[in-house]
């Protein structure tokens, strides 16, 4: 993945909504890297902890679904990598 490929975001909210957008930027820590209380494993048992990369998407301007998204809602993003 990279900036400038294209994405589809459907919204859980509004069903058939597909907007269209680019990848702006990828942040380099995984959320649970920067997190205010990172977790422990003192017990030293090996438990895979999920972990998510940051990505910030742009919508295209021109669409008419945008004004119904608000801070909080649920997507899915798809991102063409070719």
């Amino acid at each position: 993945m990279r900036p400038g490929q294209r994405a589809s975001i459907s919204v859980d909210t509004h069903p058939g909504l597909v907007l269209r957008g680019r990848v702006d930027s990828i942040q380099s820590g995984t959320g649970s890297r920067f997190s205010l209380l990172p977790p422990q494993n003192a017990s030293g048992n090996f438990v895979k902890v999920v972990q998510r990369i940051p990505v910030k998407l742009v919508l295209e301007p021109g669409q008419n679904g945008h004004a119904l998204l608000v801070p909080g809602m649920s997507v899915v993003p798809v991102i063409e990598l070719r």
